[in-house]
């Protein structure tokens, strides 16, 4: 089971690998194949639209392109959200002794809140105008536009949920982190600097994997408009 496990964590994408470590997750089970996942995940009214989307010609391009945005665009959105991640004052080693920010996770969880919206935001975005450039071009891009615009609607719920379970992964964590943890008599004593700057990095590496993750399919965009 142990080696199992092994395999498991280190096949998935580098953000699920965190989040299990969080949880402290059994990723040991082979997960489903992707054909099994989609069978679950879509109805079938949303079978019948994506079909369609791949059957019939694609609607009409729009009139007009919103400052067509490319890979520049991209990358500018996704540095500046790396810099608010990686130079977020709380998140920096030893903070000031005795600040609320030693003793509460409540302010790391309203920064994981406020981050993670600023990435929901940008993302988002950024992959509408995409969509728009595909459809504006060859068939075969505004097929794909149309197709992403069904996927991200079949999928955006699920992968929300996921999501927002981040902050309730990372207050368990904290918990876990402080002395006689396991122990429910005990108060809650503050943790140490060592610890305390292990959390710290602990959710930078976890708020910068799921940014990886929100720019997959803005990614996988801009390599059809490379091609």
């Amino acid at each position: 089971m142990a080696e199992s496990t092994t395999r498991a964590l280190v096949s998935a994408p580098p953000f699920i690998r965190l989040l299990a470590g969080l949880g402290q997750a059994d990723a040991g089970r082979s997960p489903p194949v992707l054909t099994e996942r989609l069978e679950q995940w879509i109805d079938w009214n949303h079978a019948v639209s994506l079909a369609r989307a791949l059957d019939q010609p694609p609607p009409p391009a729009p009139e007009s392109v919103e400052d067509a945005v490319g890979e520049a665009d991209c990358a500018r959105a996704r540095e500046a959200l790396v810099q608010s991640i990686n130079q977020e004052p709380l998140l920096a080693r030893r903070p000031p002794p005795g600040s609320l920010a030693t003793r509460d996770f409540a302010p790391y969880q309203e920064r994981c809140l406020s981050l993670q919206r600023a990435m929901h935001s940008a993302t988002g975005r950024l992959r509408g105008l995409l969509r728009d450039r595909l459809a504006a071009g060859p068939e075969p891009l505004a097929r794909l536009a149309e197709v992403d615009a069904l996927m991200e609607q079949v999928l955006s719920p699920r992968e929300q949920r996921w999501l927002a379970a981040v902050p309730s992964l990372l207050a368990e964590r904290f918990a876990r982190l402080r002395p006689g943890a396991d122990d429910a008599a005990a108060g809650p004593p503050s943790l140490s600097d060592d610890a305390l700057d292990a959390f710290r990095q602990e959710m930078r590496d976890v708020l910068l994997a799921e940014l990886d993750f929100r720019f997959q399919p803005l990614e996988a965009l801009l390599a059809a408009l490379r091609a």
